[in-house]
């Protein structure tokens, strides 16, 4: 079998002297952020699909009520067969919120994973340019650059610990003590 060199991929397989592990690395953040990309374009196609079914079912509920209004006074049905129907829609309309709050949630996964794809595609940049690879100056913008990108102060902070030396555990967990205590402050509306 031969291998075909391609001066941009990988030459891990047929090392020569052009070999270079920063062209590897490139290749291996350019793969995860591609991956990353991937996933979520994937994911987002299933949330619009789910997105449109709940919009149909709370049109569907809707008629369902006001057929339910028309049909008690058409056949006379008695107001706790009424009660009992719109109980049933206000169940529905209750888990239709929370998926919709599961959808806010979604939506902020999407944003940071965009986040982590444009993080990885910058840093991949810096390393594969060896002017600006040994500059501190570069890596401080570089920094700058990921830090002004997050429109979540999660993220903000995440970003600030970590740079700052913090123990990555201990960051996630601060963080996902923080996010829980706010999810259970979350109303459904």
């Amino acid at each position: 079998m031969v291998i075909q060199k391609n001066p941009a991929g990988s030459t891990a397989a047929n090392p020569d002297l052009d070999w270079s592990q920063v062209r590897e690395t490139i290749l291996m953040l350019n793969l995860v952020a591609a991956q990353v990309d991937f996933s979520l374009k994937d994911g987002t196609q299933s949330v619009d699909v789910l997105t449109r079914s709940f919009t149909s079912m709370v049109d569907s509920i809707r008629d369902v009520e006001t057929g339910m209004e028309t049909l008690a006074e058409k056949y006379q049905i008695s107001d706790a067969d009424q009660q009992e129907v719109n109980q049933h829609s206000h169940q529905i309309s209750e888990k239709m919120q929370e998926a919709i709050v599961a959808f806010q949630f979604y939506d902020t996964l999407v944003q940071r994973l965009d986040h982590v794809v444009e993080s990885l595609s910058v840093l991949a940049d810096l390393v594969g340019d060896k002017s600006r690879l040994y500059a501190p100056s570069e890596w401080l913008a570089l920094q700058d650059q990921i830090r002004t990108s997050y429109t979540m102060e999660k993220e903000r902070n995440l970003f600030d610990a970590i740079i700052a030396g913090e123990d990555i555990d201990s960051v996630i967990r601060q963080l996902n003590d923080i996010a829980q205590s706010q999810q259970d402050e979350i109303e459904l509306f």
